[in-house]
């Protein structure tokens, strides 16, 4: 195996250290529909979307991460109606997540099936 070492990036105009590209760069990130059969849309570093239930996912990474504090963020879809949708991600492991989607009525959170979902997964490749 050969290793390339170098310590900044540039594209003529504008130079970068590649510690900001290795550590500050997104090491998983997914779009995914969680209405009727759930499924990716386009991703990089995920292998699979289980559907556990309503508004439950399990997404596995195709390439573990170091540990499990790992930085995601997540979003879902509200569209242009009242209710706000939310989302929320919890059990972290290197080699998986699990995020959630929730209708919020203001006094309560009810899970629900969204059609449009993403995460960006911050942290070490393992």
């Amino acid at each position: 195996m050969s290793n390339l070492v170098v310590s900044n990036i540039s594209d003529g105009t504008t130079s970068v250290g590649t510690g900001y590209v290795v550590n500050g760069s997104a090491k998983a990130w997914v779009n995914f529909n969680g209405t009727g059969t759930a499924a990716i849309s386009d991703s990089l570093n995920m292998s699979s979307l289980t559907d556990n239930g309503t508004g439950d996912y399990t997404l596995t990474y195709s390439n573990s991460l170091t540990g499990v504090f790992s930085n995601i963020i997540a979003c879902s879809q509200s569209g242009r109606s009242i209710t706000q949708r939310a989302m929320a991600y919890d059990s972290t492991t290197a080699s998986s997540f699990i995020m959630g989607t929730y209708i919020d009525s203001g006094s309560s959170q009810t899970a629900y099936d969204n059609g449009s979902n993403d995460a960006a997964v911050f942290g070490d490749l393992a």
